[in-house]
C-alpha cells in the first residue's frame, strides 16, 4: 500500500502518542487539542483498518498491533533524525582534506561521486592530487591516500576501502570480431590466440607487465601467453585504447560502470575476483579528515 501524505501525518502523531501512553501529554507536546488527537489516531486506524490503542478509563495502550508499528516508526524515526543531525553537523563542518591517489582512481571513480560529497557537506574542500600510476603512500604531505595493491596490502593500518575484480573489456565493434559466446575451453583458447592483450603495467610496485592477465587466464584455466600485446603505465589508458578498437583490456571492475552504461565498453565475461583493492591510508586526523574517509568507506560498501 502506497502511503499517502494524511498517513505520515498521523504516523507522526502515533509515534508521539505511543512514545507518552498519552493523548493529553501528546496534545501537550504537539501544541494541539486532545480532540485533534483522538481524531488524528481514530483517521490513522480507519486508513490502515488496525485497531492501534486500546482506550479504557485509566488512558491509552497499545494494542499488539500498535506495539508491532511503533518499534517500526520508532526506528525509522530515529533513523531521519540521525540523517538531518548529520546533515546540520555536515553543514558546519568546514576546512579541506588533501588527498593523493592514482589518475586512474580519480578520473574513473572518485570524481563522478564527489558531488554527492559536496552536497552533504558544502564547506568540506577536497584537495585531490593525482600525479602518477604509483602512489606514494608514506608521503606525510597529505591527510589520506589511496593506493590500489593486491591483498593483503603492504602497510598493515590501511584500511579496504573497495575490493576488486577483473573483468576483460573490448569496444562493441571488437566484441563482434570473435565467437565469445563459444565458452568451451578449446574455443576461449583458440580465441585468446589471437586477441591482442592491453596491460596495466605498472599495477602496484614491483609487479610484472603482465601480472594481471597472468592472473586471469590462470583462474580461469586458459593457455595463452599473457606477456604480449600494448602496455600502458595506468589501467584507464589501456581501457581507453580497447574503447579504440585496439584490443581486449583486463578492466578493473569498480571502473569501469560508466562504460558500461553508455556503451563505450562491453564484456562477455562474468567478473573475477581480484585479490586487489583499493586502500585508504591516513596520515593526519581531525574532524574534516574522518568525515570524507567515513564517507569514503560508505561508498565502497555500496559498491561491494
Amino acid at each position: 500500500m502506497a502511503l499517502k501524505g494524511n498517513i505520515f501525518s498521523g504516523l507522526v502523531t502515533f509515534e508521539v502518542a505511543a512514545r507518552l501512553g498519552s493523548f493529553t501529554k501528546t496534545a501537550d507536546y504537539l501544541h494541539i487539542t486532545t480532540g485533534a488527537i483522538s481524531q488524528q489516531i481514530g483517521l490513522l486506524e480507519n486508513q490502515l483498518s488496525l485497531t492501534l490503542f486500546e482506550r479504557h478509563s485509566r488512558g491509552i495502550e497499545l494494542t499488539k498491533d500498535g506495539k508491532k508499528l511503533y518499534q517500526v516508526v520508532k526506528h525509522h524515526f530515529a533513523d531521519i533524525e540521525n540523517v538531518i543531525n548529520d546533515l546540520q553537523q555536515g553543514q558546519s563542518l568546514d576546512g579541506e582534506v588533501k588527498l593523493k591517489l592514482t589518475p586512474s582512481f580519480a578520473y574513473k571513480w572518485l570524481i563522478p561521486r564527489l558531488q554527492k560529497f559536496y552536497n552533504l557537506y558544502p564547506n568540506i574542500s577536497i584537495q585531490t592530487y593525482a600525479e602518477g600510476a604509483l602512489v606514494d603512500y608514506q608521503d606525510r604531505d597529505f591527510d589520506l591516500a589511496i593506493d590500489y595493491g593486491q591483498t593483503p596490502y603492504v602497510n598493515p593500518n590501511a584500511e579496504l576501502l573497495l575490493s576488486e575484480r577483473f573483468t576483460p573489456v573490448m569496444s562493441p565493434q571488437y566484441f563482434k570480431r570473435f565467437n565469445w559466446q563459444d565458452s568451451s575451453l578449446e574455443n576461449q583458447n583458440s580465441i585468446w590466440q589471437s586477441v591482442t592483450l592491453l596491460h596495466d603495467a605498472m599495477p602496484w610496485r614491483h609487479a610484472k607487465r603482465y601480472t594481471e592477465w597472468y592472473y586471469w587466464f590462470n583462474q580461469m584455466k586458459i593457455k595463452t601467453e599473457s606477456n604480449q600485446g600494448h602496455f600502458f603505465n595506468r589501467t584507464d589508458m589501456s581501457m581507453a585504447a580497447a574503447e579504440a578498437g585496439l584490443g581486449v583490456a583486463l578492466a578493473r571492475y569498480a571502473l569501469v560502470e560508466n562504460d558500461f552504461k553508455s556503451g563505450r565498453l562491453i564484456s562477455p565475461f562474468t567478473p573475477i575476483e581480484a585479490n586487489t583493492g583499493y586502500y585508504i591510508i591516513q596520515h593526519r586526523s581531525s574532524p574534516v579528515i574522518e568525515c570524507f574517509k567515513s564517507w569514503l568507506l560508505a561508498e565502497g560498501c555500496s559498491i561491494n
